[in-house]
């Protein structure tokens, strides 16, 4: 079985009820961990999961909210022995390095190592056992990546956007795609109130609109916005607007079936 936790779903501002966007796919004997924001092994003990199985971490861009986390879980391992491979594009495997060693935890007393693996769009490979990943390129910075997780034996499709607005290279590689994890930062009128919010983000609407264009099976949207107050309805009824496939709206800690 392959399952998506949520640690967190909201957007650069936490609330009570939602913090940071970063989950975790769990389908091998090693965790993959998407962005590393917030208290991660206070979460990921919430959601019952073993910290000592962590052993991918893939960094969509190098905005706090996506990266904060990353010195405070390093420390929290320091005493155990093992490895964790960190992939990004160039620029955010440098900056999580200068990251790690503002706190020195690079050290040779951190039993608790980092690999840095610098990512190039649109080549493949291997993970862990028959998983299978490809780096895309994302909008909303200059060095943010999305990824294509192909799952297991069953080769079902994942395909995670981190922040993003609505492009068109991004849709076409989530295309017909079993899931996809993406930017749904706030309902359209915030867009219309703040037009430049679509060169960074998505609004739920867009992202019915494009998800539906572009047959995508199962949509989970995620990154909503705690800085400005609407009914999380408007969310499910935005999408809903034009989408008629599976919508799955995650809240913290849930865990959602990705395969059997």
């Amino acid at each position: 079985m392959v399952e998506l936790i949520f640690l967190g779903t909201g957007g650069a501002v936490a609330t009570a009820e939602r913090d940071n966007t970063s989950y975790v796919l769990d389908g091998g004997d090693r965790y993959s961990l998407v962005d590393c924001s917030g208290s991660v092994m206070g979460k990921l003990r919430r959601a019952g999961l073993d910290p000592l199985r962590l052993g991918f971490l893939f960094i969509t861009h190098v905005h706090p909210d996506h990266v904060f986390g990353l010195p405070s879980l390093i420390h929290s391992l320091f005493l155990e022995e093992g490895l964790i491979k960190l992939y990004g594009s160039p620029e955010t495997v440098r900056f999580c390095g200068e990251l790690l060693d503002l706190f020195h935890l690079r050290e040779p007393k951190i039993k608790m190592r980092v690999e840095f693996i610098p990512l190039a769009p649109g080549r493949e490979f291997a993970l862990e056992g028959s998983t299978r990943v490809t780096a895309f390129r994302v909008p909303h910075s200059p060095a943010s990546l999305g990824y294509h997780f192909i799952l297991g034996e069953g080769n079902r499709e994942l395909v995670c956007t981190g922040d993003t607005p609505p492009a068109a290279d991004v849709f076409d590689r989530a295309r017909g795609k079993d899931f996809l994890v993406h930017d749904c930062s706030a309902p359209e009128r915030f867009f219309e109130m703040v037009p430049v919010l679509r060169t960074m983000h998505t609004s739920a609407l867009e992202l019915g609109r494009r998800a539906q264009d572009a047959g995508v099976q199962g949509l989970i949207p995620c990154h909503f916005f705690g800085e400005v107050d609407y009914p999380f309805s408007d969310i499910e009824g935005e999408i809903r607007a034009h989408y008629t496939g599976r919508l799955i709206l995650p809240r913290d800690l849930m865990r959602i079936t990705l395969a059997e």
